[in-house]
């Protein structure tokens, strides 16, 4: 499976069989560059222009936007019902996780969570093998809440997302101050966009993409 990063929280997702899933996809309003892979699914975790753009997306994918997921031959998607701040919605509205089973691994993403999870949350997640997690704060929750998510759900691979770089001009911190709470030996730079996964590490790594270019 590879995971490519756009940028936000939009992501490329590509199953060994070549299944093409991109989650939360952005307008021209940010400054990444237009999304140009062709995709069989969506995903949409909330209704906001940096993660709802999904008119922008080669091809005829099939849009999944509520909890209720999907599910097919190629994909098994679930939802989980969350917040995008910690008032309950008042702020920001409502946020979906996703869950996705891809190549025998469960794949979470996490959208804009903007609180803490909850016991039911955790244990809907808890088997989750990579996690793709907002770390820059502000809109979502920030890195310290972050990995408390981490330490809960213990996951294989971790792949920040939703941070400030060098061309987002946000209110949020960068991923550095996410990374300060883990070993030296369990990040990877990832000198690009993308990453593959065949199999899962022994030791849980924290894979740093960057953004495509």
């Amino acid at each position: 499976m590879k995971f490519k990063w756009w940028g936000q929280a939009s992501f490329l997702i590509t199953k060994s069989d070549g299944t093409k899933i991109v989650t939360d996809p952005y307008n021209e309003d940010l400054p990444y560059k237009k999304i140009n892979d062709k995709a069989d699914y969506v995903t949409v975790s909330h209704d906001h222009f940096d993660h709802n753009a999904v008119d922008t997306i080669p091809g005829q994918p099939y849009i999944v936007n509520n909890v209720s997921g999907f599910k097919d031959k190629k994909v098994d998607i679930t939802g989980i019902s969350t917040y995008h701040d910690d008032s309950e919605g008042a702020e920001r509205g409502e946020n979906i996780i996703f869950m996705m089973h891809l190549d025998g691994m469960k794949v979470s993403h996490m959208g804009d969570i903007g609180h803490p999870l909850d016991s039911s949350q955790v244990e809907k997640l808890k088997d989750t093998d990579i996690l793709l997690l907002p770390v820059g704060g502000h809109f979502t929750i920030d890195a310290g809440q972050a990995f408390e998510v981490v330490k809960k759900l213990d996951p294989k691979v971790v792949i920040p997302m939703h941070f400030k770089t060098d061309i987002l001009d946000l209110p949020i911190k960068g991923v550095e101050k996410f990374l300060k709470y883990f070993a030296e030996e369990s990040i990877v730079r990832i000198d690009g966009p993308e990453v593959k996964i065949s199999e899962l590490p022994d030791k849980q790594k924290i894979y740093v993409l960057d953004y495509v270019k």
